[in-house]
């Protein structure tokens, strides 16, 4: 319990409804009680959490020489307080004839091992190739990939809890699936078929294009419908048939809102008028990374100042692709467009400028939207239920550990813990903004003494352990964040 009591933070002030049970005649079992509700504000404040947000972009040579990481990482980027996420590039163009090597692999470890200790989810990207010159540099065997997966296999199961994403297959020009002599739909299964078994489950894959994507997983390998949580985490009954990609494999884009086509990404023709495995018109894609991108995360870089990118269409379509990541340096005549521009709508964020808007709304978002208690006399019994919103791009795709505390105001007693279960990730975000999830709870009061007692609600990354910060105007307090409170008394 203690560790998910958080640091006291700047408390905020908000409205309260008060209501009083019934009363019960004399000698019934259980106290009165008097329960209070916070009422909850949206704000514009911006969330550092977990698994989202614009990221920074660190390159790596892996070769047989020792090399200071630390030194390297902090003066690229002395100051990364602001961001959650680190791309971090790992280039094994150094053996390309054969295996990598013990001292390559020590090389590696120590990578990893220096970055966890800065507390960012990473997105990884193997490659042997940073100047789009990938025959040059990559291994002509195949079999030299798959070994080279294979010798990774202890590490990145290791630190699978800091890896949120491995993008790409190894392959391509600037590991971007394209332009490499081993570039076939077979390949692909292949590569990714062998990425899948040395990465953790818990660690999700990407690959560059939606149609890149249905080259790996068959139409008959697909559920109908697509599925708003992991699959481990539903049960999967009756889905014996999917593929073992399925619900870990998502998509990266680096053409992203560059052209009608995202630069190649898409193609021109209709998914009536194409194949399973082609490109689709832009207006079909976006349609198809609407549903798949409620299931499996989105990211990548913005290219090229075009209409498409003007702030107005780029909202819209990052909402449809339910985007998590961007590059936060790339492009930046892109970046540099959307701070030059006020965003105009209802709420909070109007007058905001763009950039710091998107900053806002990449992946999860969370709010609560209202919150109702009510108290039965008979049975001691609190009901709480918390109604939450997703106001982001896209959802959370790692469900969070949620607890309720239940403390004794005005007492050194630590407080009451009760476990809270709940499917934040079908929360979508993007145009379903407003929908909303309750997430409902009974406690036992039965045996607590006359008091009052403040009801908080903490919500914690299951894989960091950090504590995920929620976008209403109040603050997380020492037990999290206050949604009321309950009188008990004769």
């Amino acid at each position: 319990m203690a560790a998910l009591v958080c640091a006291v933070l700047l408390g905020g002030c908000s409205l309260k409804t008060e209501k009083l049970e019934e009363l019960i005649p004399f000698g019934s079992k259980g106290l009165n009680g008097v329960t209070r509700e916070e009422t909850f504000t949206e704000s514009d404040r911006k969330l550092n959490n977990p698994n989202r947000g614009f990221y920074q972009l660190y390159e790596f040579l892996i070769t047989d020489e020792g090399m200071d990481y630390r030194e390297f990482i902090e003066e690229w980027y002395p100051d990364i307080s602001d961001i959650s996420l680190m791309f971090i590039q790992i280039n094994l163009q150094s053996y390309q004839k054969g295996e990598i090597s013990q001292k390559g692999l020590d090389n590696i470890e120590e990578l990893l091992t220096i970055l966890e200790t800065y507390e960012k989810q990473l997105i990884i990207r193997f490659v042997y190739d940073r100047k789009g010159k990938v025959k040059e540099s990559e291994p002509e065997s195949l079999e030299i990939i798959l070994k080279h997966m294979e010798q990774l296999e202890d590490t990145l199961k290791k630190h699978h809890k800091q890896i949120f994403i491995v993008q790409g297959v190894f392959t391509g020009n600037w590991g971007e699936m394209n332009g490499s002599r081993h570039d076939t739909e077979e390949n692909w299964r292949i590569l990714a078929g062998k990425l899948a078994q040395v990465t953790d489950k818990s660690t999700y894959l990407g690959v560059r294009t939606p149609a890149q994507w249905r080259s790996l997983i068959p139409a008959d390998q697909t559920p109908e419908g697509i599925l708003p949580c992991r699959p481990e985490e539903l049960g999967m009954e009756g889905y014996s048939h999917i593929s073992p990609l399925w619900g870990r494999l998502g998509l990266f884009n680096d053409g992203m809102l560059g052209s009608e086509s995202d630069y190649g990404t898409y193609g021109n023709r209709s998914a009536a008028d194409s194949g399973w495995t082609e490109k689709w018109s832009r207006e079909d894609e976006l349609a198809f990374q609407k549903e798949l991108c409620r299931l499996v995360p989105n990211g990548g870089e913005t290219i090229v100042d075009n209409p498409y990118n003007d702030l107005p269409n780029a909202l819209r379509d990052l909402k449809a692709m339910h985007v998590t990541y961007l590059n936060k340096w790339h492009d930046a005549s892109v970046l540099k467009k959307w701070a030059d521009t006020l965003v105009e709508e209802d709420g909070c964020f109007n007058g905001m400028d763009g950039y710091t808007y998107v900053e806002r709304h990449l992946g999860y978002r969370f709010l609560i939207d209202s919150v109702q208690l009510t108290y039965k006399r008979r049975g001691s019994m609190l009901s709480v239920n918390i109604k939450m919103r997703n106001v982001g791009f896209a959802p959370i795709y790692r469900n969070p550990q949620m607890e309720l505390f239940l403390y004794k105001e005005g007492t050194e007693e630590e407080p009451l813990a009760y476990s809270v279960e709940g499917q934040l990730c079908r929360l979508a975000g993007g145009d379903e903004a407003e929908t909303v999830l309750s997430l409902r709870k009974e406690l036992s009061l039965a045996k607590l003494s006359e008091g009052r007692y403040g009801i908080y609600f903490v919500m914690v990354d299951s894989a960091s352990g950090t504590h995920i910060r929620l976008a209403n105007q109040q603050n997380e307090e020492r037990y999290g964040y206050y949604l009321g409170s309950i009188e008990l008394s004769q």
